[in-house]
């Protein structure tokens, strides 16, 4: 029996869920699927030029499985690159490590550690939701308005 799915702590912000090459319709193009974590992953490593162990911590795995998911994730990456794929974000069961907050009236997506109900850091209002899965593959950045340019 394998062991059971250990939950990552993912902290950055993905502005979108889907890439893909110019000029070429997505329904004539095959799909590569990369999670969360594995996005994840190579931010850390890559982008923040972490040390695996420090990144492994971060996310709250052992450096071994860090190892994997980032050698997964690069793999996936070139493919999609290489080959002309679409690079499809998936979001699965990860817990972030920060509550996140997002206002209806203005759209403006939050942090908030404490996890209290506080106004709108942007406008003031005390509508607000919590961003989930209904909002998109990588729904943790989505709360179900159109994202406004510049936000």
């Amino acid at each position: 029996m394998p062991r059971p799915f250990k939950n990552r702590r993912i902290t950055g912000f993905f502005s979108t869920d889907c890439y893909k090459p110019n000029g070429i319709p997505r329904a004539m193009l095959t799909e590569v699927e990369l999670g969360v974590d594995e996005l994840e992953a190579l931010r850390l490593a890559d982008l923040e030029n972490l040390y695996q162990d420090i990144a492994a911590e971060k996310m709250g795995i052992s450096r071994q499985t860090f190892g994997n998911i980032v050698k997964r994730a690069r793999n996936k990456v070139a493919d999609a690159i290489i080959n002309g794929k679409v690079l499809r974000i998936v979001s699965q069961g990860f817990s972030y490590a920060e509550a996140l907050r997002c206002c209806k009236s203005c759209g403006r997506i939050w942090r908030n550690p404490a996890a209290e109900p506080v106004p709108c850091p942007a406008c003031g209002s005390g509508d607000w939701t919590i961003p989930n899965e209904a909002f998109g593959a990588a729904g943790f950045f989505r709360c179900g308005r159109k994202r406004m340019k510049g936000r």
